[in-house]
């Protein structure tokens, strides 16, 4: 069986980023840039003001000191008011100011804005009290994108600010990387979906959840969830709806790639012509994984457990779409914990334990398990917002001692309180 990194390497060896497609600036949220972009103008295009205030020369000013002292305060005639969106007509001289509004043109002659808090806010003739803003409070030509400067290069992945940068240098629209299709197909033939849950209430049937989960997943590594619905446990079964993942790509299946009687879910893809990369990884849970290539488009097949899947899922399906979106950083990154309670592994794998990570006040964070580990238990994986690494060195691991955890998204670490101390 291979490692879980060597497993890893040995998918993502295969993978490229799909092709680029243009979308509308306001739908490129979450996606990754599929181009350079290089500006075409200058930001901003003039020196302008950083607050309201006068436009000022600061030989006039810089003798003033706090409170008025050092031979002031000074009065200047105010030539003419400017608010964003103007423009000055008259150069500021000595004795001169010009009243203005944040993000005004500067005029010329200034080199200074005071702060209106420090005058008197007269219109015709200004009083400045204090001359801390000399040579301050103004933002420069090109101090934030010169002409031909790159703005974003390919890759970059797109939040709030990228979309602002893209917008301020006129970009309507821009080419990122395609969203993945993926096929997710479960088998069993226990599993139901929940039109059929009157079955499960009497006891005669399963809901498939991992149905629920992967396309949750897939939807929030930002693919686009395909359900092929969940076949029999029959080999023509699973043909008939393997089949229907064509054109998309990546094909996950759950269940079926185990060595029982009835997991015939390798024996239907090599009978479409699949050809198998590897099966087996050691780690627990979720040793039985396969992957393997599908007419040209990757096939991961998931282990059945609730649990196997979604552990198998973040460790080995979320980096393939995370790279096929783009990005360049495909996992999350480990954190430390110390554990609140002993923990025991029985088999000799590397295991990935359910845990609740939370930061003390000593800004140290904590971990304990969510209960039961069994692989069945998907109310443990609910409450769950780390996976704990546990190697198969370390068969028992004491309360107090220091582990690794994989956080399983932003929660991990969030506070209950708002706090600037690290101690929070």
């Amino acid at each position: 069986m291979l490692t879980v990194v060597e497993a890893s390497a040995r998918i993502l060896e295969e993978i490229r980023p799909l092709p680029p497609e243009r979308v509308a600036l306001p739908d490129a949220l979450g996606r990754v840039l599929a181009e350079r972009i290089v500006s075409p103008l200058t930001l901003p295009p003039w020196d302008n003001s950083a607050m309201d205030g006068y436009a000022v020369r600061a030989t006039d000013v810089a003798g003033l000191m706090d409170g008025g002292g050092g031979g002031g305060p000074i009065r200047l005639r105010v030539l003419e008011t400017v608010a964003a969106g103007g423009f000055p007509t008259a150069e500021v001289g000595a004795g001169e100011a010009t009243r203005i509004m944040t993000g005004a043109p500067l005029p010329r002659g200034a080199d200074t804005v005071v702060r209106v808090e420090d005058t008197d806010a007269g219109t015709s003739v200004v009083e400045v009290r204090n001359g801390r803003d000399a040579r301050r409070n103004v933002r420069f030509a090109g101090e934030d994108l010169r002409l031909g400067d790159l703005v974003l290069d390919e890759g970059a992945a797109l939040g709030p600010a990228q979309l602002g940068v893209l917008a301020s240098v006129g970009r309507a629209a821009i080419d990122v990387h395609r969203r993945p299709r993926v096929a997710i197909l479960g088998s069993g033939d226990e599993l139901v979906d929940l039109d059929r849950f009157h079955e499960a209430l009497n006891g005669s049937k399963i809901v498939s959840s991992n149905s629920y989960t992967l396309q949750a997943l897939v939807t929030l590594t930002g693919g686009v969830p395909i359900n092929l619905g969940v076949a029999e446990d029959r080999p023509e079964a699973l043909r008939e709806h393997l089949s229907r993942a064509h054109g998309c790509d990546l094909v996950v299946t759950s269940a079926g790639v185990s060595v029982g009687e009835f997991d015939y879910t390798r024996d239907a893809l090599a009978a479409l012509g699949a050809e198998m990369r590897f099966w087996k990884v050691r780690m627990r849970p979720g040793a039985p994984l396969g992957f393997g290539m599908l007419n040209g488009a990757p096939w991961i097949g998931l282990p059945g457990n609730p649990v196997s899947a979604m552990v198998t899922f973040e460790l080995f399906v979320r980096p393939v779409l995370r790279r096929m979106l783009g990005h360049r950083r495909l996992f999350r990154r480990p954190i430390s914990v110390t554990l609140d309670e002993p923990i025991s592994i029985g088999a000799k794998l590397l295991h990935f334990l359910r845990a609740v990570v939370t930061i003390d006040d000593d800004g140290r964070a904590r971990a304990r398990l969510t209960g039961s580990q069994g692989s069945g238990i998907l109310t443990s994986m609910s409450r769950a917002n780390a996976l704990l690494i546990v190697p198969e060195t370390r068969p028992r691991c004491e309360a107090g001692e220091t582990v690794s955890a994989l956080p399983l998204g932003e929660d991990t670490l969030l506070a209950e309180r708002f706090s600037l101390a690290v101690d929070a």
